[in-house]
């Protein structure tokens, strides 16, 4: 896996960001660090990635379980440390899962599997931060 980031150049702090995958996408600081809020901060990043990695598991499980899921979005809340490295210190989770008759046992050994043994991001952000995660199941 690669990644390339360029700075945008002198005035400001936007960065792009070049994937493996051929992707690409933007990353900026606040106005009081230098940055011009044009994007993400790189830190928002990191936290959505660990809801991405989380969400894309769910939902892979479940359909694997031949589950009728029809959506699923998770909502991410963090706390970070007050000092220098400000590293996640709390991440709550909140899934909404919908589909046709979910078992609620089923969506949240889902959910459990992703925390306890795919999530490589919330894995590594679990190493400074305390991970809870909710689950709300609606049915289409």
């Amino acid at each position: 896996m690669e990644c390339t980031i360029d700075w945008g150049g002198k005035d400001g702090m936007l960065f792009v960001a070049r994937t493996g995958s051929g992707h690409v996408t933007a990353m900026d600081g606040a106005p009081e660090g230098g940055g011009n809020n044009l994007a993400p901060r790189p830190m928002e990043m990191l936290l959505t990635g660990a809801g991405g990695c989380a969400a894309y598991d769910v939902v892979l499980i479940l359909k694997r379980g031949r589950h009728a899921i029809t959506g699923c979005q998770v909502k991410l809340t963090a706390e970070r440390a007050d000092t220098d490295p400000k590293v996640f210190t709390k991440i709550h989770f909140t899934f909404v899962v919908t589909g046709k008759d979910l078992p609620q046992a089923a969506v949240e050994r889902a959910v459990q599997l992703s925390h306890d043994k795919y999530c490589s991001a919330s894995a590594m952000l679990g190493k400074t931060a305390e991970i809870t995660y909710s689950v709300d199941i609606q049915q289409a």
